[in-house]
């Protein structure tokens, strides 16, 4: 049964290796747990008891609440495949309640600190240097994701439209803007590309003219990140959330916002308002006589 929910989610629900791979692991830890304490293999044995016990384990452990939420997720993901598909009569998953898990607020970099990273930071010379630009400036300017990043073409990028097709969560298509200034360093990016390698889809390579892969654009980011500020977490999705801290800080619309980053539901791109108002507060203290 465990497989063949993992193979629903792989290639129904289209999710990614990643996030399989997470659930996979959820449910491999859920059902060890199972056959050490309880010695039980079948799964309609299960009860919320028995449930609400491994909750009470993996507090024990040390978990922290946002991890035993995801876990818990995956098992109602399971129980509710299993309940669709005729497997068992009754949903343990009912019962438990998931405990509450504080919000953190996205990390993002202050707006001077880019412009010092973009204008004034010195990236290097010849391919790598400009192919390391083009990746920060990249982020910045389309608030993708490392692994749309990762992934992109030649082919996805249109200059006589100004956008970037990407292919994101569940295979989900959109189109990203792009301004001139970055139209004009991804041509130049694409020059300096094709003399050292020639012809090759893939957009981003490695220094030997291998596709680029997810940690070395991390390592990348963090690196040159680093030169610029000193927040703990320096990372793609970072850039990402700075991208959405400055559109809205600068007045976008927040379902326009959504679309860019290819949130599912509004709640998603909502966490960034929080940066918004910390802004209006700050300029209303600023400048209103009776602040």
């Amino acid at each position: 049964m465990k497989q063949r929910f993992l193979a629903y989610l792989q290639y129904e629900k289209r999710y990614s290796p990643h996030t399989v791979t997470a659930y996979r692991t959820d449910l491999e830890q859920f059902f060890d747990y199972l056959n050490r304490q309880y010695n039980i293999v079948d799964i309609t044995e299960v009860t919320h008891p028995i449930i609400r016990s491994w909750l009470v384990n993996m507090m024990e452990q040390g978990i922290v609440s946002r991890s035993i939420t995801r876990k818990l997720s995956t098992l109602k993901s399971f129980y509710k495949y299993l309940l669709r598909t005729g497997s068992i009569a009754t949903n343990p998953m009912n019962k438990i309640i998931s405990p509450k898990v504080s919000k953190r607020l996205p990390v993002f970099v202050e707006k001077d600190k880019m412009i010092l990273l973009l204008d004034h930071v010195n990236f290097g010379d010849g391919y790598p240097g400009m192919r390391n630009k083009t990746i920060v400036e990249l982020f910045y300017s389309t608030g993708m994701r490392l692994s749309e990043l990762v992934n992109l073409k030649e082919t996805d990028l249109d200059f006589h439209h100004s956008n970037i097709k990407v292919l994101g969560k569940r295979n989900k298509e959109r189109l990203i803007p792009f301004n001139n200034k970055l139209g004009m360093m991804m041509k130049s990016y694409l020059e300096e590309k094709s003399q050292s390698f020639g012809e090759i889809d893939h957009l981003f390579l490695t220094d030997r003219g291998k596709p680029i892969y997810p940690r070395m654009v991390y390592l990348i980011v963090t690196r040159y990140l680093g030169e610029v500020t000193t927040i703990e977490k320096k990372s793609p999705h970072v850039l990402r959330h700075t991208f959405a801290t400055h559109l809205l800080n600068n007045g976008a619309e927040l379902n326009a916002v959504k679309e860019l980053l290819g949130h599912a539901n509004l709640a998603a791109t909502q966490v960034y308002t929080h940066n918004t108002i910390d802004n209006l507060m700050k300029i209303y203290k600023q400048a209103h006589p009776k602040a």
